[in-house]
């Protein structure tokens, strides 16, 4: 079939160029600008719809209650009995802890007063003694006299008539204005020592040491020195290297007694616990 032939084709040739598309595109760039135009606008004016509309108030977290602590298991009676016998065997080993602690004190403190009854110091036995029980105070009693001790109280007592002789010539010795008799009496009494010993009562010198020898000879040294302090300064001048060893021998005395006294009541506390 030919075009000459063909009813549905254009008879003229000029019909078969391409039509323009004309309003179509016209149309299509409208649309796009429309579109560019609308989001511009939800762009300005969704912040502001945004901010007019009300917060929403966050809601509060529902509280969960804490559950009720559950009551301590009551012990169960093998538990008590067994803290019974804990604190028991506590108790008993502070006891023989303490016990022996004192029984170790008593012990340096025998020792140490046996020390302090010879002539020679005592130093060692002293320090250990403050090693078993510090603070004593006793401790800073004897600590002055423990490096050089004292005499016993035998040997006091032996030195003392001699020492007693000087005192005795001395309390006589005649002042400058004495007659010449008293004189040539107290030459013959520093040659010849004349004491009266038997007479123990009066205020005179020789009565003062008759005192003081009969309390040496009862072991007693703190008497002694009582007995003494009457005499006249000249014969305390002639006694005095005896009455330093006599009163470094009464400290050590009483600070031993009363270390051996407070020995027996704290060993004797000890044991009753």
């Amino acid at each position: 079939m030919t075009a000459s032939t063909d009813p549905a084709l254009p008879k003229n040739p000029a019909e078969y160029r391409r039509r323009p598309l004309g309003l179509g595109l016209w149309s299509l760039m409208a649309l796009c600008v429309l579109c560019v135009l609308a989001g511009a606008g939800a762009a300005v004016l969704a912040p502001r719809l945004w901010e007019g509309a009300p917060a929403q108030e966050p809601q509060p977290a529902a509280e969960i209650a804490a559950p009720e602590p559950a009551p301590p298991p009551e012990p169960s009676p093998e538990a008590a009995e067994i803290d019974r016998l804990n604190a028991r065997i506590a108790e008993l080993e502070s006891r023989g802890a303490r016990s022996s602690e004192a029984a170790a004190a008593a012990l340096a403190a025998a020792a140490l007063v046996d020390a302090t009854q010879a002539s020679t110091p005592f130093g060692g036995e002293l320090a250990a003694l403050r090693a078993a029980a510090p603070g004593l105070p006793e401790l800073a009693a004897l600590a002055p006299v423990a490096e050089m001790g004292a005499p016993s109280r035998a040997a006091l007592a032996a030195s003392f008539p001699d020492y007693a002789a000087r005192a005795a010539s001395a309390a006589r010795a005649p002042d400058a204005g004495d007659r010449l008799a008293d004189r040539i009496l107290y030459v013959v009494t520093r040659i010849v020592s004349v004491r009266r010993i038997s007479n123990v009562s009066g205020s005179g010198p020789d009565a003062a040491l008759a005192r003081a020898e009969r309390a040496l000879a009862e072991g007693d040294v703190v008497g002694a020195l009582e007995a003494l302090e009457t005499l006249p300064p000249a014969a305390r001048e002639a006694m005095s290297p005896w009455l330093a060893q006599a009163e470094r021998r009464a400290v050590i005395d009483r600070q031993a007694a009363s270390l051996r006294a407070r020995a027996i009541r704290d060993f004797g506390d000890g044991e009753a616990e």
